[in-house]
């Protein structure tokens, strides 16, 4: 995946507010909580003309400014994009107005007398929103399927080896972690 530049410092945790994008879209799918896999294949296309396979939807939980946790919903994963987007007209139909002035953009709950949930910054003609992304839970690999490759483990945990992979098991320090045989290889 592509990196994001802003202010300078690269930022893969960049939501770019998008006026024309139909949907929320994120690359990343260990983000989501309660996926679901498309039973049919949905596809997405981007300015560019190409078009990218969309495999799961879902919701995307958000650490706001104030500390609490917001989450959006029906978001796609479509891994094959480069930029996280947040779409004005998904925001504007789940009751959130969404207005953009010189010093950023401002999301207000229009449910809850307009309270101020999320802003964004300006950084040229573009606007990001200013939040976190939660530490990500091992178990959220996992998207409720025990998952037996120990390759694939050895990724989702920081790339550790073998013997700690299996010492991580044996200690029950990973939830969802499967028992690896002794014949298990990378």
């Amino acid at each position: 995946m592509t990196n994001s530049m802003i202010g300078g410092v690269l930022d893969n945790n960049v939501w770019y507010v998008d006026s024309g994008a139909s949907n929320h879209m994120i690359s990343y799918g260990e983000w989501f909580r309660d996926a679901k896999d498309l039973k049919t294949p949905w596809f997405v296309e981007t300015g560019d003309d190409t078009t990218h396979p969309i495999t799961q939807i879902g919701k995307v939980p958000l650490s706001m400014q104030d500390g609490q946790t917001k989450y959006l919903k029906d978001v796609l994963h479509v891994p094959t994009i480069t930029k996280n987007l947040v779409s004005v007209g998904q925001m504007v139909e789940q009751g959130l107005q969404v207005t953009f002035n010189p010093n950023g953009c401002f999301v207000e709950d229009t449910k809850n007398q307009g309270k101020l949930i999320a802003k964004g910054e300006r950084n040229g003609r573009m606007f990001t929103l200013d939040v976190n992304m939660l530490e990500v839970n091992p178990m959220l690999f996992t998207h409720g399927k025990r998952v037996g490759d120990i390759g694939i483990w050895h990724k989702r945990v920081g790339h550790v080896n073998l013997q700690r992979l299996k010492l991580m098991e044996k200690q029950n320090l990973v939830g969802g972690l499967p028992k690896f045989g002794a014949e298990e290889v990378m």
